[in-house]
């Protein structure tokens, strides 16, 4: 979280928090009415592309530009309610996690921060992220929903983790297609921009990183292992999942 809190004294960070706001913003207010599945709450969100993508290369600005981005969709999208403070903090989440995941996931973790196309860990890593990271902001959006009596959690998590997994998988391409012009052409890659007292890695990142996996799966899954009513297990996830995300 240091690295998140710190970029702001950054001119360059923050003008990529706008860029990546701007291109999120847009992309979800032309595709908000395309595929409606639930209306005014969530849609086949094509924009999904890109936060996992914002998250690696541009670190804590695509974290931010994707969550203000997503608010800029509910506002111009005509869905803005109860659930875009929801909605703010699980799009945070969707950019967050890529990037502090990258080195903490142990084992499974990549010992650099920059992507690297020979290295097995690079790909695996990529994509169990993109799921985890779409299974939190699933699990703080669904829970928000479900409290306010909107859509029932059950529902709402298992179409927002789909939704934005295959999304985020799919962007993939993308980042392929832009890493070595980001970081070698332009300079951008969000590691080269800030200042490495800036960024940090905390020793509790493992354990957060962990903590967010397991609070995620559970969100999703936890109704088929436990007992506990679906509600109870959306509000235990959720606060692992901020406690976890704290930690990274």
């Amino acid at each position: 979280m240091k690295a998140a809190m710190r970029m702001w004294k950054n001119t360059r960070m923050i003008i990529l928090v706008a860029v990546c706001a701007a291109i999120y913003g847009a992309a979800l207010v032309a595709f908000k009415t395309a595929i409606p599945i639930i209306p005014g709450i969530t849609e086949v969100r094509v924009a999904n592309i890109f936060p996992m993508v914002f998250g690696l290369l541009f670190g804590p600005a695509g974290a931010w530009g994707t969550a203000i981005g997503n608010l800029i969709g509910d506002i111009f999208g005509g869905t803005l309610g109860p659930t875009s403070v929801a909605g703010f903090v699980g799009n945070f989440l969707l950019g967050y996690l890529p990037y502090t995941m990258w080195m903490t996931l142990f084992p499974l973790s990549v010992k650099s921060r920059e992507w690297r196309s020979q290295s097995w860990r690079c790909w695996v890593s990529y994509i169990l992220i993109a799921f985890i990271s779409s299974a939190a902001c699933a699990v703080i959006i669904s829970i928000a929903a479900d409290t306010l009596g909107i859509v029932p959690y059950p529902i709402l998590i298992k179409i927002i983790t789909l939704n934005d997994t295959i999304a985020s998988w799919i962007g993939f391409l993308l980042l392929l297609s832009v890493y070595s012009v980001t970081k070698q052409s332009l300079g951008l890659f969000w590691a080269d921009v800030m200042d490495e007292n800036d960024i940090g890695l905390p020793r509790t990142g493992p354990i957060g990183a962990w903590l967010v996996t397991v609070a995620s799966i559970f969100g999703l899954l936890g109704g088929m292992i436990t007992d506990f009513s679906e509600t109870t297990i959306g509000w235990i996830s959720a606060i692992a999942i901020i406690l976890g995300s704290l930690l990274l």
